[in-house]
């Protein structure tokens, strides 16, 4: 494990002498922020989304649990995006943000589906996919249904098979209970509520995308963020969904210090370096 974690803090410096190196800021000026679409689909609620037209490959942001495109982390990636002249595109799964449907019948398969759909209808070429605590197994879902069309895999904090394996570890006749009611009230910081509430319905359904437990089909470049005092989704998760992947160029990159959230400054300036890194990696390829 020593070994290991040696080689992801190394990568942090080999990342930081890039960035050096190619001199990526963000500069004073401001890019003149996208505008919210929403795609029409049939027999489904219209996805709200923001896009901006530019390189190939593009960047595509995929937001947490009951999360929107309009957090820190999204904005920020589209004015790199703009800066670098990239593609790039961030939207709201069916009934969250601006998005339409209720986040109450939402599923993993739900959202699965919303993400295939933007891969498929509203960008063009191989993305990055970035993927935000359960966004980053959705970027895993999305990677093995569409491989031709993921250049890349940036997971921050993912919450790969999270809420069924947290549900699985408890103990038996609080499962028992939880499956009576059927319902499991989880508390929480991040909400108003103070707690998130998933039917027992919620959980069998995610137990379908499980991707944990047999090696992941994924063979381009993986980078996993995590911060090591994440109270909400453990950094081992990240070392489980390294060693899963398929792919030879994969690394973990922990934070000492870092949340759930990854929404600091010096948290986002990682994240945007490691996808310059990657883009200059995938362009240099060509």
């Amino acid at each position: 494990m020593a070994s290991t974690l040696a080689r992801h803090f190394s990568r942090i410096f080999q990342l930081t002498l890039h960035v050096q190196r190619k001199s990526v800021t963000f500069s004073g000026v401001r890019h003149k922020s996208s505008t919210v679409q929403y795609a029409t689909r049939p027999d489904l609620p219209k996805l709200a989304y923001r896009k901006v037209k530019g390189k190939s490959p593009g960047v595509v942001f995929l937001p947490g649990f009951a999360s929107n495109m309009g957090g820190k982390k999204a904005e920020a990636l589209e004015e790199f995006c703009q800066s670098l002249g990239h593609s790039y595109l961030r939207f709201d799964y069916t009934g969250c943000g601006s998005s339409e449907g209720e986040m109450v019948g939402g599923t993993v398969g739900t959202w699965k589906r919303d993400v295939l759909y933007v891969l498929d209808e509203l960008v063009e070429g191989p993305q990055i996919l970035v993927g935000s605590s359960m966004g980053g197994w959705l970027m895993c879902l999305a990677a093995i249904a569409r491989p031709e069309r993921t250049a890349a895999m940036v997971g921050i904090a993912t919450a790969a098979d999270h809420f069924v394996t947290v549900f699985n570890t408890l103990p038996i006749e609080v499962r028992k209970e939880i499956e009576e009611k059927g319902q499991w009230v989880v508390p929480t910081k991040h909400n108003e509520e103070g707690s998130i509430t998933f039917t027992t319905e919620f959980l069998k359904e995610a137990e379908q995308h499980c991707v944990l437990q047999s090696p992941i089909p994924v063979t381009c470049p993986v980078r996993l963020i995590h911060g090591m005092k994440d109270q909400d989704v453990p950094w081992h998760i990240s070392m489980q969904l390294a060693e899963r992947v398929l792919s030879n160029d994969v690394d973990v990159i922990l934070r000492k210090h870092g949340q759930h959230r990854m929404a600091e400054k010096e948290d986002i300036k990682l994240i945007v370096y490691t996808i310059d890194d990657l883009i200059d990696k995938l362009t240099t390829l060509v």
